[in-house]
């Protein structure tokens, strides 16, 4: 078979060999330079270089257009290029999620139709233009989030106290958001967001697979803060739970009303007093370490079985539906960087008893004089601090963090010249069990 990859995703995070015998196949990766320098020595395979200036479909089309080569798939496992992708497919009349498909689960108000339509309980929402054109007393009153209609990682999500705060300050440009507050076209602008009723309670996400319609594997996990938090500047963690039947069956139908039937998924969901509310569901892994994970708890690596669903080879899973957990039950987190305006790590504080704790599985400390990120990123190398712990129960595991969180301080980042000399720039705590 002769497949096409999508490269915008680090190798490691994938490990596409695992799930593609590269002897068998012949695989062409697509990407830019610096995300094809990821690519192992010794594997066999093709390496495309784009400008990264057009999209990736477009940059693959006129690629395409130019080299006489023909695929059997087209594929992709980034978030940011499943449309790409489907376009291409679409393009070429080749098998795959096709562009409605994909689109019906990267429009967030597509999506929470598709899943109100099937009977599950959606926040109350609206795209932005009709937000914005409503009555004060129409609709809900009480606090109201902005969101991009497509997107990750909670950019450009904004919570405001009452939907008429936020009606005021979208339009009076004073969002909090430069492209809807600094729009070069504003009806193009706001024609991309969405505004949704808030509803509190824990925010819960459910991952697995599935291949023809059917659940193969399936884990619940439940945040400690949440995906906004982490934007604006908290550590962020998330443990497994045990999935009930009644979970089983809300997922499947969650799935079912957005079409979701191949490959991997990651499915949020809000406890609102015990009953799910659905927020959103992607056709691909979820961030962070949720790859290592399920894989912890369940011995299956997520995006190695995806790709074989997608190529048609998978095979049966020894694994039923629900939490495998071979008695220990796993959380990941992740301690952010982005928010402290650039320079360069300085350092963190009241880690050393976690550090060295028992249910620590893997570590990884960012070394002191490494330039901080600018944007938001979950890459365990990237970040002040990220790891994978193990403990007896979820609670215990849920307890760990919340005690690590309480305990930790961020050192001021360094200026640039304070961080130049080599000698004073300690090596990253990696450490894995």
């Amino acid at each position: 078979m002769n497949i096409l990859i999508l490269h915008r995703i680090p190798y490691h995070k994938i490990d596409y060999h695992y799930g593609i015998d590269h002897a068998v196949h012949d695989v062409t990766y697509f990407g830019k330079p610096e995300l094809l320098d990821t690519l192992p020595a010794g594997l066999r395979h093709q390496r495309v270089e784009r400008p990264g200036i057009a999209s990736s479909f477009e940059e693959a089309k006129t690629w395409l257009q130019q080299a006489s080569l023909r695929f059997d798939r087209i594929i992709s496992l980034s978030e940011y290029e499943l449309l790409d992708a489907a376009r291409l497919r679409e393009w070429l009349g080749m098998p795959g999620a096709s562009v409605e498909q994909v689109t019906l689960v990267r429009d967030k108000i597509r999506m929470k139709q598709a899943a109100a339509c099937a009977g599950l309980r959606v926040p109350r929402f609206l795209p932005l233009v009709d937000f914005l054109a409503q009555q004060p007393s129409e609709g809900w009153q009480g606090a109201t989030v902005l969101k991009p209609r497509s997107g990750a990682s909670s950019e450009d999500v904004v919570v405001f106290a009452t939907a008429g705060m936020a009606c005021e300050a979208i339009a009076g440009l004073r969002s909090g958001v430069p492209r809807l507050d600094s729009p070069a076209d504003k009806a193009l602008a706001r024609a991309a967001f969405e505004v949704e009723e808030f509803i509190a309670g824990p925010i819960l996400h459910y991952d697995g697979l599935i291949a023809g319609g059917e659940i193969l594997a399936l884990t619940a996990s439940r945040y400690v803060n949440t995906c906004l938090d982490y934007a604006n500047g908290k550590p962020l963690a998330s443990f497994h739970f045990p999935v009930t039947d009644a979970a089983l069956a809300w997922v499947r139908r969650a799935l079912d009303s957005v079409g979701i039937r191949e490959g991997s998924f990651h499915l949020e969901a809000i406890d609102s007093d015990g009953e799910l509310v659905f927020l959103e569901v992607g056709n691909r892994v979820g961030g962070a370490d949720v790859v290592a994970t399920f894989e912890l708890a369940t011995g299956i690596h997520l995006p190695s079985q995806e790709l074989r669903i997608l190529l048609g080879e998978n095979g049966p899973l020894s694994h039923d539906p629900g939490h495998a957990g071979r008695g220990m039950w796993h959380g990941w987190f992740v301690v952010p960087g982005h928010h402290l305006g650039g320079g360069y790590h300085a350092g963190i504080g009241g880690i050393a008893v976690f550090r060295n704790s028992t249910a620590v599985l893997r570590w990884n400390e960012l070394a002191i004089g490494t330039a901080l990120p600018t944007g938001i990123t979950y890459q365990a190398h990237e970040v002040p601090l990220a790891g994978v712990i193990a403990t007896a129960s979820a609670d215990e595991t849920r307890g760990w963090f919340e005690s690590l969180f309480e305990s930790i301080t961020l050192a001021a980042p360094a200026p640039a010249e304070q961080s130049s000399d080599p000698s004073s720039r300690a090596e990253p705590q990696q450490v894995a069990r």
